[in-house]
Protein backbone atom coordinates (compact mmCIF):
# COMPACT_ATOMS: atom_id res chain seq x y z
CA UNK A 1 0.00 0.00 0.00
CA UNK A 2 1.55 3.16 -1.10
CA UNK A 3 1.49 6.85 0.46
CA UNK A 4 -0.90 7.56 -2.66
CA UNK A 5 -3.17 5.15 -2.51
CA UNK A 6 -3.69 5.28 1.31
CA UNK A 7 -3.88 8.79 0.36
CA UNK A 8 -6.67 8.19 -2.25
CA UNK A 9 -8.34 6.13 -0.32
CA UNK A 10 -9.00 8.62 2.70
CA UNK A 11 -10.01 11.30 -0.02
CA UNK A 12 -12.61 9.24 -1.65
CA UNK A 13 -13.93 8.23 2.02
CA UNK A 14 -14.44 11.83 2.83
CA UNK A 15 -15.86 12.61 -0.32
CA UNK A 16 -18.54 9.99 0.06
CA UNK A 17 -18.73 10.56 3.63
CA UNK A 18 -19.49 14.51 2.86
CA UNK A 19 -21.86 13.34 -0.15
CA UNK A 20 -24.09 11.66 2.41
CA UNK A 21 -23.63 14.14 5.01
CA UNK A 22 -24.95 16.75 3.24
CA UNK A 23 -27.52 14.60 1.31
CA UNK A 24 -29.42 13.77 4.70
CA UNK A 25 -30.68 17.23 4.92
CA UNK A 26 -32.40 16.91 1.27
CA UNK A 27 -34.95 13.63 2.93
CA UNK A 28 -37.78 14.83 5.06
CA UNK A 29 -37.82 13.31 8.37
CA UNK A 30 -41.03 12.06 7.81
CA UNK A 31 -39.74 9.78 4.79
CA UNK A 32 -36.84 8.18 6.93
CA UNK A 33 -39.46 7.61 9.84
CA UNK A 34 -40.88 5.34 7.39
CA UNK A 35 -38.23 3.23 6.99
CA UNK A 36 -38.94 0.42 9.37
CA UNK A 37 -38.57 -3.59 10.06
CA UNK A 38 -42.23 -3.69 12.19
CA UNK A 39 -45.01 -5.26 10.51
CA UNK A 40 -42.89 -7.05 8.64
CA UNK A 41 -39.62 -8.44 10.24
CA UNK A 42 -40.85 -7.61 13.67
CA UNK A 43 -44.19 -7.78 15.21
CA UNK A 44 -46.07 -4.44 14.88
CA UNK A 45 -46.41 -2.63 17.92
CA UNK A 46 -50.48 -2.67 19.95
CA UNK A 47 -49.54 0.89 20.69
CA UNK A 48 -47.22 3.53 19.93
CA UNK A 49 -43.82 3.58 21.39
CA UNK A 50 -43.74 5.86 24.43
CA UNK A 51 -41.88 5.20 27.42
CA UNK A 52 -38.44 6.02 30.23
CA UNK A 53 -37.09 2.82 30.50
CA UNK A 54 -35.74 1.58 26.91
CA UNK A 55 -34.00 -1.72 28.38
CA UNK A 56 -36.77 -3.01 30.69
CA UNK A 57 -39.42 -1.92 29.13
CA UNK A 58 -38.38 -2.22 25.22
CA UNK A 59 -39.57 1.10 24.40
CA UNK A 60 -38.94 4.40 24.67
CA UNK A 61 -40.32 8.04 23.55
CA UNK A 62 -39.42 9.45 20.28
CA UNK A 63 -40.82 12.91 18.13
CA UNK A 64 -40.60 11.02 14.51
CA UNK A 65 -44.33 10.74 13.86
CA UNK A 66 -44.33 8.51 11.34
CA UNK A 67 -41.57 6.04 12.45
CA UNK A 68 -44.64 6.25 15.52
CA UNK A 69 -47.16 5.34 13.32
CA UNK A 70 -44.81 2.47 11.45
CA UNK A 71 -43.95 0.73 14.26
CA UNK A 72 -48.01 0.24 14.95
CA UNK A 73 -49.71 -3.00 13.63
CA UNK A 74 -51.98 -0.37 12.55
CA UNK A 75 -49.92 0.05 9.86
CA UNK A 76 -49.68 -3.63 8.63
CA UNK A 77 -52.90 -4.88 9.21
CA UNK A 78 -54.60 -3.84 5.32
CA UNK A 79 -58.35 -3.55 5.98
CA UNK A 80 -60.46 -6.75 4.96
CA UNK A 81 -63.78 -6.54 3.39
CA UNK A 82 -65.57 -7.26 6.26
CA UNK A 83 -63.80 -5.42 9.06
CA UNK A 84 -65.65 -2.53 10.82
CA UNK A 85 -62.31 -0.44 12.09
CA UNK A 86 -62.57 1.48 15.08
CA UNK A 87 -59.57 3.70 16.40
CA UNK A 88 -59.38 4.77 19.62
CA UNK A 89 -57.30 8.42 20.54
CA UNK A 90 -56.86 10.07 23.43
CA UNK A 91 -54.07 10.19 26.24
CA UNK A 92 -52.12 7.91 28.67
CA UNK A 93 -55.55 6.77 30.15
CA UNK A 94 -56.16 5.76 26.69
CA UNK A 95 -52.78 4.47 25.72
CA UNK A 96 -52.84 2.42 28.95
CA UNK A 97 -50.29 3.29 32.04
CA UNK A 98 -49.88 0.53 34.12
CA UNK A 99 -52.15 -1.83 31.63
CA UNK A 100 -50.80 -4.64 29.44
CA UNK A 101 -52.07 -4.25 26.27
CA UNK A 102 -55.50 -6.33 26.01
CA UNK A 103 -56.08 -4.72 29.23
CA UNK A 104 -56.66 -0.96 27.99
CA UNK A 105 -59.96 0.22 26.65
CA UNK A 106 -58.76 -0.80 22.66
CA UNK A 107 -57.70 -4.11 23.83
CA UNK A 108 -60.90 -5.17 25.11
CA UNK A 109 -63.07 -3.61 23.25
CA UNK A 110 -61.24 -5.81 20.34
CA UNK A 111 -61.50 -8.71 22.28
CA UNK A 112 -65.06 -8.51 22.29
CA UNK A 113 -66.45 -10.02 19.46
CA UNK A 114 -68.27 -7.27 18.53
CA UNK A 115 -70.19 -7.43 14.89
CA UNK A 116 -71.07 -4.02 13.71
CA UNK A 117 -74.75 -3.03 12.48
CA UNK A 118 -73.45 -4.18 9.18
CA UNK A 119 -72.54 -7.46 10.08
CA UNK A 120 -69.03 -6.96 9.81
CA UNK A 121 -66.15 -7.87 12.56
CA UNK A 122 -65.25 -5.02 14.79
CA UNK A 123 -61.05 -4.61 15.10
CA UNK A 124 -60.27 -1.61 17.50
CA UNK A 125 -57.00 -0.03 17.70
CA UNK A 126 -55.36 1.78 19.99
CA UNK A 127 -53.95 5.17 18.72
CA UNK A 128 -53.50 6.78 22.51
CA UNK A 129 -50.61 8.95 22.89
CA UNK A 130 -49.70 10.01 26.51
CA UNK A 131 -49.76 13.66 27.45
CA UNK A 132 -52.80 16.11 27.69
CA UNK A 133 -53.20 18.37 24.69
CA UNK A 134 -56.39 18.20 21.99
CA UNK A 135 -53.26 19.44 19.19
CA UNK A 136 -51.93 16.34 19.68
CA UNK A 137 -54.93 14.39 19.44
CA UNK A 138 -55.56 16.26 16.12
CA UNK A 139 -51.86 15.43 14.85
CA UNK A 140 -52.87 11.60 15.59
CA UNK A 141 -56.54 12.06 13.80
CA UNK A 142 -55.46 13.27 11.05
CA UNK A 143 -52.26 10.97 9.98
CA UNK A 144 -54.52 8.23 10.99
CA UNK A 145 -57.35 9.02 8.83
CA UNK A 146 -55.40 7.10 5.73
CA UNK A 147 -56.59 4.16 7.68
CA UNK A 148 -59.98 3.93 6.70
CA UNK A 149 -61.67 3.99 10.26
CA UNK A 150 -65.28 3.63 10.31
CA UNK A 151 -65.56 5.21 13.42
CA UNK A 152 -63.50 7.30 15.64
CA UNK A 153 -63.77 7.27 19.89
CA UNK A 154 -62.19 10.30 21.33
CA UNK A 155 -61.26 10.14 24.83
CA UNK A 156 -60.95 13.48 26.45
CA UNK A 157 -60.74 15.09 29.72
CA UNK A 158 -60.73 18.84 31.03
CA UNK A 159 -56.89 18.94 31.43
CA UNK A 160 -56.44 18.91 27.68
CA UNK A 161 -58.59 21.65 26.85
CA UNK A 162 -56.57 24.93 28.47
CA UNK A 163 -55.22 26.71 25.32
CA UNK A 164 -52.66 27.44 26.81
CA UNK A 165 -51.02 24.50 27.21
CA UNK A 166 -51.68 22.87 23.83
CA UNK A 167 -47.86 22.93 22.62
CA UNK A 168 -46.37 21.45 26.44
CA UNK A 169 -46.54 18.19 24.53
CA UNK A 170 -42.85 16.83 23.69
CA UNK A 171 -44.54 15.69 20.64
CA UNK A 172 -46.15 18.81 19.33
CA UNK A 173 -43.25 20.48 20.56
CA UNK A 174 -40.70 18.34 18.53
CA UNK A 175 -43.44 18.47 15.09
CA UNK A 176 -43.69 22.25 14.58
CA UNK A 177 -44.17 22.17 10.78
CA UNK A 178 -46.90 19.31 11.32
CA UNK A 179 -48.60 21.47 13.90
CA UNK A 180 -48.57 24.81 11.87
CA UNK A 181 -50.43 23.27 8.69
CA UNK A 182 -52.96 22.00 11.26
CA UNK A 183 -53.10 25.77 12.29
CA UNK A 184 -53.47 26.75 9.19
CA UNK A 185 -55.75 24.19 7.46
CA UNK A 186 -58.24 24.65 10.28
CA UNK A 187 -57.48 28.22 11.37
CA UNK A 188 -56.72 27.30 14.71
CA UNK A 189 -56.10 29.62 17.64
CA UNK A 190 -53.07 28.70 18.78
CA UNK A 191 -49.68 30.18 17.39
CA UNK A 192 -46.58 27.43 16.97
CA UNK A 193 -43.55 29.62 17.14
CA UNK A 194 -42.00 30.19 13.28
CA UNK A 195 -38.43 28.69 14.01
CA UNK A 196 -37.29 25.97 11.57
CA UNK A 197 -34.19 24.04 11.43
CA UNK A 198 -30.77 25.21 10.09
CA UNK A 199 -29.47 23.48 6.78
CA UNK A 200 -26.68 21.76 9.29
CA UNK A 201 -29.76 20.74 11.94
CA UNK A 202 -30.88 18.58 8.49
CA UNK A 203 -27.59 16.85 8.10
CA UNK A 204 -26.03 13.10 9.37
CA UNK A 205 -24.68 14.82 12.08
CA UNK A 206 -27.17 17.63 13.18
CA UNK A 207 -29.76 14.61 13.14
CA UNK A 208 -27.65 11.60 14.62
CA UNK A 209 -30.04 11.68 17.74
CA UNK A 210 -32.74 11.15 14.90
CA UNK A 211 -31.03 8.68 13.24
CA UNK A 212 -29.88 6.79 16.62
CA UNK A 213 -34.02 6.60 17.76
CA UNK A 214 -35.03 5.07 14.91
CA UNK A 215 -32.43 2.25 15.40
CA UNK A 216 -32.88 2.14 18.29
CA UNK A 217 -36.59 1.74 18.29
CA UNK A 218 -36.05 -1.21 15.61
CA UNK A 219 -33.59 -2.86 18.12
CA UNK A 220 -35.95 -2.86 20.78
CA UNK A 221 -38.41 -4.57 18.37
CA UNK A 222 -36.92 -7.56 18.43
CA UNK A 223 -37.11 -7.62 22.28
CA UNK A 224 -40.72 -6.36 22.17
CA UNK A 225 -41.23 -9.44 19.47
CA UNK A 226 -40.33 -11.86 21.60
CA UNK A 227 -41.77 -10.95 25.08
CA UNK A 228 -44.73 -8.93 24.15
CA UNK A 229 -43.52 -6.36 26.47
CA UNK A 230 -43.91 -2.28 26.25
CA UNK A 231 -43.80 -1.11 29.54
CA UNK A 232 -42.88 -1.46 33.07
CA UNK A 233 -45.45 -3.32 35.66
CA UNK A 234 -44.23 -2.22 39.17
CA UNK A 235 -44.88 -4.46 41.99
CA UNK A 236 -45.89 -1.23 43.65
CA UNK A 237 -46.17 2.51 42.77
CA UNK A 238 -47.67 5.48 44.46
CA UNK A 239 -51.79 5.62 44.21
CA UNK A 240 -53.43 8.90 43.07
CA UNK A 241 -54.10 11.53 46.22
CA UNK A 242 -57.27 10.83 47.81
CA UNK A 243 -56.76 13.65 50.17
CA UNK A 244 -56.48 16.91 48.79
CA UNK A 245 -55.58 20.56 49.14
CA UNK A 246 -57.80 23.39 50.06
CA UNK A 247 -56.80 25.11 46.97
CA UNK A 248 -60.04 25.94 44.14
CA UNK A 249 -57.51 27.29 41.49
CA UNK A 250 -57.40 24.97 37.63
CA UNK A 251 -54.60 26.13 36.13
CA UNK A 252 -54.12 29.93 38.30
CA UNK A 253 -57.93 30.27 37.03
CA UNK A 254 -60.50 31.16 39.73
CA UNK A 255 -64.32 30.55 40.11
CA UNK A 256 -66.70 30.93 38.89
CA UNK A 257 -65.94 30.77 35.73
CA UNK A 258 -63.38 29.70 32.82
CA UNK A 259 -61.44 33.48 31.10
CA UNK A 260 -62.49 34.16 27.63
CA UNK A 261 -61.67 31.46 25.22
CA UNK A 262 -59.71 29.61 27.70
CA UNK A 263 -60.59 26.10 26.28
CA UNK A 264 -59.45 25.56 23.09
CA UNK A 265 -63.14 23.97 22.19
CA UNK A 266 -62.52 24.94 18.34
CA UNK A 267 -60.04 22.48 18.10
CA UNK A 268 -62.80 19.51 18.86
CA UNK A 269 -64.53 21.14 15.77
CA UNK A 270 -61.35 20.81 13.91
CA UNK A 271 -61.25 17.42 14.77
CA UNK A 272 -64.85 16.69 13.32
CA UNK A 273 -64.02 18.40 10.28
CA UNK A 274 -60.51 16.10 9.94
CA UNK A 275 -63.01 12.84 10.40
CA UNK A 276 -65.26 13.74 7.90
CA UNK A 277 -68.22 11.41 6.98
CA UNK A 278 -66.72 9.32 9.39
CA UNK A 279 -68.51 9.36 13.11
CA UNK A 280 -66.50 10.55 15.86
CA UNK A 281 -67.99 9.59 19.47
CA UNK A 282 -66.52 12.04 22.45
CA UNK A 283 -66.30 10.11 25.74
CA UNK A 284 -65.74 12.36 28.75
CA UNK A 285 -63.62 9.92 30.28
CA UNK A 286 -63.76 8.86 33.91
CA UNK A 287 -62.22 10.52 36.81
CA UNK A 288 -61.63 9.59 40.39
CA UNK A 289 -63.88 11.39 42.56
CA UNK A 290 -62.41 11.29 46.35
CA UNK A 291 -63.88 11.08 49.39
CA UNK A 292 -60.81 12.29 51.19
CA UNK A 293 -59.92 15.39 52.85
CA UNK A 294 -60.64 18.63 51.02
CA UNK A 295 -63.08 16.62 48.45
CA UNK A 296 -66.11 18.76 49.53
CA UNK A 297 -63.66 21.41 46.95
CA UNK A 298 -61.47 19.33 44.44
CA UNK A 299 -62.62 16.11 43.06
CA UNK A 300 -58.78 15.00 42.62
CA UNK A 301 -55.56 16.31 42.08
CA UNK A 302 -56.41 17.68 38.60
CA UNK A 303 -59.73 19.28 39.61
CA UNK A 304 -61.31 21.70 41.76
CA UNK A 305 -65.27 20.54 41.74
CA UNK A 306 -66.86 24.39 39.80
CA UNK A 307 -63.88 24.32 37.08
CA UNK A 308 -64.96 20.48 36.10
CA UNK A 309 -68.55 21.09 36.65
CA UNK A 310 -68.26 24.33 34.45
CA UNK A 311 -66.13 22.47 31.82
CA UNK A 312 -69.04 19.28 31.98
CA UNK A 313 -71.82 22.04 31.12
CA UNK A 314 -69.28 23.69 28.69
CA UNK A 315 -68.51 20.96 26.83
CA UNK A 316 -72.75 19.70 26.21
CA UNK A 317 -73.64 22.86 25.66
CA UNK A 318 -71.05 22.70 22.85
CA UNK A 319 -71.67 19.43 21.65
CA UNK A 320 -75.67 20.05 21.61
CA UNK A 321 -74.73 23.00 19.23
CA UNK A 322 -72.78 21.32 16.96
CA UNK A 323 -74.55 17.83 17.01
CA UNK A 324 -71.30 16.30 18.07
CA UNK A 325 -72.01 12.60 19.76
CA UNK A 326 -71.03 12.84 23.15
CA UNK A 327 -71.00 10.43 26.09
CA UNK A 328 -70.34 12.02 29.90
CA UNK A 329 -68.75 8.83 31.89
CA UNK A 330 -67.10 11.34 34.71
CA UNK A 331 -67.90 9.61 37.57
CA UNK A 332 -68.46 5.77 36.11
CA UNK A 333 -65.91 4.16 37.80
CA UNK A 334 -65.43 4.07 41.60
CA UNK A 335 -62.09 5.45 43.38
CA UNK A 336 -60.63 2.11 44.02
CA UNK A 337 -60.13 1.56 40.42
CA UNK A 338 -57.84 3.99 39.66
CA UNK A 339 -54.51 3.82 39.96
CA UNK A 340 -51.33 6.52 40.00
CA UNK A 341 -53.28 9.21 38.26
CA UNK A 342 -57.04 10.47 38.64
CA UNK A 343 -57.64 9.03 35.18
CA UNK A 344 -55.46 6.11 34.91
CA UNK A 345 -58.05 3.17 35.66
CA UNK A 346 -56.73 -0.39 36.13
CA UNK A 347 -58.41 -3.11 34.08
CA UNK A 348 -60.79 -3.43 36.06
CA UNK A 349 -62.17 -0.20 35.16
CA UNK A 350 -61.11 -0.24 31.28
CA UNK A 351 -63.98 -3.05 31.76
CA UNK A 352 -66.43 -0.83 33.42
CA UNK A 353 -65.97 1.49 30.64
CA UNK A 354 -66.11 -1.15 28.05
CA UNK A 355 -69.18 -2.28 28.89
CA UNK A 356 -70.88 0.88 29.35
CA UNK A 357 -69.85 2.10 25.65
CA UNK A 358 -70.66 -1.70 24.52
CA UNK A 359 -73.46 -1.45 26.12
CA UNK A 360 -74.67 2.14 24.81
CA UNK A 361 -74.68 0.03 21.87
CA UNK A 362 -72.15 3.49 20.41
CA UNK A 363 -69.89 1.18 18.36
CA UNK A 364 -72.38 0.18 15.17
Amino acid sequence: MTPSFIRNVLLKGLLLFALIHFACALIPSDGLGRISAYNSLLRGRERFPFGETPREAYNFSLYNFEAMFAAHRLDGTPKAADEFRVLVIGDSATWGTLLKPEETLAGQLDAAGLISADGRRVRVYNLGYPTLSLVKDLMVLERAMSYQPDLILWRVTLESFPRDRQLESPIVAHNPQRVRQLIERYQLAITMPAAKPTFWQRTLIGRRRELADLLRLQLYGVMWTATGIDQLYPPSYPPAGRDLEADESFHHWQPPAFPEDGLALDLLQAGMKIAGEVPVVLVNEPILVSNGENSDIRYNFYYPRWAYDLYRQTLAEASSANGWKYFDLWDLVPQEHFTNSAIHLDAQGEEMLARRLIDAGLIQ
